[in-house]
């Protein structure tokens, strides 16, 4: 799952329209943010194992600090915690909860039984990744649906709000569609790197973007700015 953890990004702005679509992006993201730090650090590991289906070109050996239910449900805590005691922004902090627990979900849904529970726990996973129409089916319609909602929620300011927005829809869209025809990346290191350039980039762009877009919903209590 790629750009299906951005779609609902984008969607949360609904229900949080005083929070900034980058820390929207950041939350469902941020077990992927984790990922390549941990694969850096040795803590967690991944085997490059080239395949016909794009989506099966790594073998997930170990991630469970990352990605298991039980951390997740830990970040995501510890994140709205943080945000609230910020913003006092309790819609914000709600949605940035759910949407990083949504994470695992969403892999669930994607991943074969590599998904971890907990760590040291058993491992589970739908395997839809193992139709690449399926998978690209599912991603398409949420990313289309996502950007559908925070367009009817949010309206330009300037140009930036209005074509910044635009360009991120479609480098993130032609990021997704260069990920089926790109070959595995060369190492783990290369992979968690770009991992790391690519997602904080999404995030900053996504922050930038926002910024310039007025939310058409009215925001309860007024956070600061984030």
């Amino acid at each position: 799952m790629f750009i299906g953890h951005y779609a609902l990004g984008f969607a949360a702005k609904r229900v949080a329209p005083g929070t900034s679509l980058g820390t929207l992006f950041v939350a469902p993201t941020l077990a992927d943010l984790l990922w390549p730090v941990f694969l850096l650090l040795g803590w967690e590991r991944v085997t490059l194992t080239p395949a016909t289906d794009p989506f099966l070109n790594l073998t997930f050996d170990s991630y469970p600090i990352s990605h298991s239910l039980l951390t997740l449900i830990a970040w995501g805590v510890l994140f709205a915690l943080l945000y609230f005691m910020r913003t006092r922004y309790r819609a914000g902090a709600i949605a940035i909860a759910l949407l990083v627990v949504s994470h695992w979900v969403l892999d669930y849904i994607t991943h074969r039984p590599d998904m971890p529970l907990a760590p040291g726990g058993p491992k589970v996973g739908l395997g839809l990744w193992n139709s690449v129409a399926g998978t690209v089916a599912v991603e398409a319609v949420m990313f289309v649906a996502g950007i559908a909602v925070y367009a009817a929620g949010t309206r330009a300011r300037d140009r930036v709000g209005r074509y910044g927005l635009l360009g991120l829809v479609a480098v993130l869209a032609l990021s997704y569609v260069g990920s089926l025809f790109s070959p595995p990346p060369p190492s783990v290191p290369a992979l968690a790197i770009g991992g790391i350039v690519f997602g904080w980039l999404f995030v900053v762009w996504a922050w930038w973007v926002d910024g310039h877009r007025d939310a058409t919903l009215p925001v309860t209590l007024h956070p600061h700015s984030t």
